[in-house]
């Protein structure tokens, strides 16, 4: 899978935002890139831009949510550096009396049980290169709550708890778990998958905010935290917006 000595890197929901800047700065940091996502003409064309800037990545179709296919997908490879489990996304913004079953089930199975997917596929060949690394995007969503956020909360609440606990059952073994949780990101599609397609009430999330966070500043820090000597775990690294001091108060300028 790889040239000897260039560590590879998995990037779960690499075609856009956070994943795809993610997988550009692990792949500028020295790995071998392999981005993964349902939208294989994306991660197609993310590859091709990595490639051409002279850096190693390798598209990869594939839907966290899917375990057989995840099983597949984890027999290409003997060893991994590191995992970036990114997939995942918010669906509506209902308050818990009137909220959808099924988005709740649907965030819950991407956020969680394909976090869990690819995880348990791949740690064995984390933990066979000597050196690996899990990274699980959480969210502050995960920290705490906010009216209209009880199934996102509830699912970043299981990848937060997942993290915490792989960490401690792994304890001892040379698999470090590092948890990112960011705050107010603005990228193109997370809110405006959230409310449909809404382009309208997706603005307002963002309404009056001059400096939300960016996709390449999360990446950063992932890949600062990925890249800390071995013997350096980030357990849990909380990055927001200066405009945000919590999910519930932001400074908005009129």
């Amino acid at each position: 899978m790889t040239a000897a000595g260039t560590p590879i890197a998995v990037v779960t929901g690499a075609s856009s935002g956070i994943g795809a800047a993610t997988a550009r700065g692990l792949a500028a940091a020295g790995y071998r890139v392999v981005l993964t996502a349902r939208r294989k003409d994306r991660i197609e064309a993310l590859a091709a831009e990595i490639n051409e800037a002279g850096h190693q990545a390798t598209a990869y179709p594939l839907d966290v949510t899917d375990r057989a296919a995840v099983d597949e997908f984890a027999t290409a490879f003997r060893t991994i550096g590191v995992l970036v489990n990114n997939a995942g996304g918010a669906l509506g913004a209902d308050p818990v009396a009137t909220g959808d079953p099924d988005d709740w089930r649907q965030m819950y199975e991407t956020n969680v049980i394909g976090t869990l997917n690819v995880t348990q596929a791949l740690l064995p060949a984390l933990e066979a290169s000597g050196d690996g690394t899990v990274v699980i995007l959480s969210s502050t969503a995960g920290h705490a709550t906010y009216e209209g956020g009880g199934g996102y909360v509830a699912a970043k609440n299981g990848a937060r708890v997942l993290a915490e606990t792989l960490r401690l059952e792994i304890l001892g073994r040379p698999v470090r778990v590092v948890e990112i949780a960011p705050g107010m990101v603005k990228t193109d599609e997370f809110a405006t998958t959230r409310f449909r397609g809404d382009t309208e009430k997706a603005a307002k999330v963002y309404a009056g905010v001059a400096e939300p966070l960016t996709a390449d500043d999360v990446a950063d820090t992932i890949t600062w935290a990925v890249t800390r000597p071995s013997h350096v775990n980030i357990d849990l690294l909380v990055v927001r917006p200066r405009a945000q001091a919590s999910n519930t108060k932001v400074h908005r300028e009129s």
